[in-house]
This record gives structure tokens, C-alpha cells and sequence, in this order.
């Protein structure tokens, strides 16, 4: 485990909670932004404009209000971020079979190397009905979902 990184709070750089802001010069135009790091990452989490001081030349500089402002945009933009992969990767939709309504899940495992995803379906009574391994590009929609399920539950045919 690593240790917390030291608390620091300049006028361009401010670091506590696990977060780091980072004041710099904005490539783009003449203005300024800061930059929102998680601890342990080498990317920052949020990017954006920041303001300028009274000179009209240089940034504003941090201070407790500001950071915090920026902590909780950045924590709420990685937590976005982390939920749309998470809705990307665990897919679920449930239809109506026959008499009866059915569950199917898709889950991608995003593997560098080999990646795959797994489709399986649960029936009402939550008993598992097929559990296969499909390629990570695999569409659930409504109508694969049925010609699965109506299908047997088989492993579909790879294009």
C-alpha cells in the first residue's frame, strides 16, 4: 500500500482527500486551466478552463473553496464515467417467451488480448436456463434476446 501523498496548498497547486489540482498554462489561447488528478493516476480525471486573476494575466490562485468546488466535479464525473462503462459492460434486458418472462445479461470482459462476453439467461423463478461465452461484440437488443431464447438458448453462430 502506498502512503497518502503529502497535503499541499499553493497558489497553483493544491493536493488533500486524494485529489490534486494542478494549475497551467492553456496551449489553446492565452488563458488558463487546471487539471484534476485522482491520486495514483498519471491522467488527469478532469480538464477545464480556470480563471483569471485581477492582472488579466495570471490564474487565479487556489484556495479551500475552489478546491473543494473542483473535488466534487471531478468525483462526480469519474463516478459517471465509471457507471456508463459499468452499463456498457453488464448488459441486461428481460423479455416475454412463450408464457413466461426471461432474463438475459450480457457481460463483456474487456481483456487487452482476448476479449469475450458472456450471455446468459435466468427465467421468474431466478433458475438458470443457459450460460454461454459469445464474442465481446455480441448486440443485446430485444430481438437478439428472443432468437436466443426462442433458439434454445444456443451458442450463436459467430459472423
Amino acid at each position: 500500500m502506498t502512503e497518502p501523498q503529502e497535503k499541499i496548498q499553493e497558489p497553483r497547486l493544491w493536493r488533500d482527500n486524494g485529489w490534486t489540482a494542478q494549475v497551467i498554462k492553456n496551449d489553446d489561447d492565452d488563458g488558463w486551466a487546471v487539471a484534476m488528478f485522482k491520486e495514483g493516476e498519471s491522467e488527469p480525471a478532469l480538464v477545464g478552463p480556470w480563471t483569471m486573476g485581477r492582472d488579466k494575466k495570471n490564474p487565479k490562485p487556489l484556495d479551500v473553496n475552489a478546491f473543494n468546488t473542483l473535488v466534487k466535479t471531478a468525483s462526480e464525473f469519474v463516478r459517471r464515467s465509471e457507471q456508463q462503462l459499468h452499463a456498457e459492460l453488464h448488459q441486461r434486458i428481460t423479455v416475454t417467451v412463450g408464457t413466461g418472462r426471461v432474463t438475459v445479461s450480457l457481460d463483456i470482459v474487456p481483456d487487452e488480448e482476448n476479449p469475450y462476453a458472456t450471455l446468459s439467461a435466468v427465467d421468474d423463478f431466478g433458475d438458470s436456463m443457459a450460460d454461454v461465452r459469445v464474442a465481446s461484440n455480441f448486440k443485446l437488443n430485444r430481438a437478439s434476446a428472443i432468437a436466443w431464447v426462442e433458439g434454445g438458448c444456443q451458442k450463436p453462430r459467430e459472423h
